[in-house]
């Protein structure tokens, strides 16, 4: 049995009103350690972008689940792409003047 969902539309039940909609799975991460050469999976949540200037202050960063390194790393074009559409929180950085 259904319950009706109020959303307005008369009749409409839960069922119907989530009908051909599927499941997204969280994004995440594959990412690796210089210092342990650990190789793990990490959460958007989980990492930081900073977007600079130019090439050399664009970067992203998270701490190693295993060692517990700050691991730093650049970010091209691309990564920039893929870490902001997965939601990864940035930071935009401004030069100073």
């Amino acid at each position: 049995m259904s319950e009706s969902v109020t959303s307005g539309a008369p009749g409409m039940t839960a069922e119907t009103a989530f009908a051909g909609m599927r499941r997204v799975s969280p994004v995440v991460f594959k990412a690796g350690c210089p210092d342990c050469r650990g190789r793990f999976e990490l959460a958007a949540s989980a990492l930081r972008l900073a977007i600079g200037a130019t090439s050399t202050t664009t970067f992203y960063s998270f701490t190693c689940p295993e060692c517990e390194a700050t691991v730093r790393k650049p970010a091209g074009e691309r990564i920039v792409e893929l870490l902001v559409d997965g939601g990864v929180r940035t930071l935009r950085l401004h030069p100073t003047v």
